[in-house]
């Protein structure tokens, strides 16, 4: 298999940041598995979910936050993303970048 076949995007996920604090998490994998099992729309003919990877058989990576927003992020070998809201967004809008990597 390629490498570029080994990554992949999560789905996008709402990060609530519109009161600073310290200490929360989102679980990544729960989420991507949430959206899978149930897309809003599937062509034709679609398999009504959307196979995914156990969370054992994840590398989870963060490989972009906005740093005025959001500090000590950290994801551990679950895909729980651990971090604090240091401070709000501007335009009501902030990016954190997530990839997945099969092993």
């Amino acid at each position: 298999t390629s490498k570029a076949a080994r990554i992949f995007y999560p789905p996008s996920i709402a990060v609530d940041a519109s009161s600073t604090g310290t200490g929360r998490t989102l679980n990544l994998y729960t989420q991507y598995t949430a959206q899978y099992a149930t897309p809003a729309v599937a062509s034709a003919g679609a398999p009504a979910a959307i196979p995914t990877y156990a969370a054992t058989e994840l590398y989870y990576y963060v490989t972009f936050f906005d740093t005025s927003v959001f500090a000590n992020v950290s994801v551990n070998a679950s895909g729980v993303m651990t971090y604090d809201v240091i401070g709000l967004p501007s335009d009501y809008n902030s990016l954190i970048n997530v990839v997945f990597v099969v092993k």
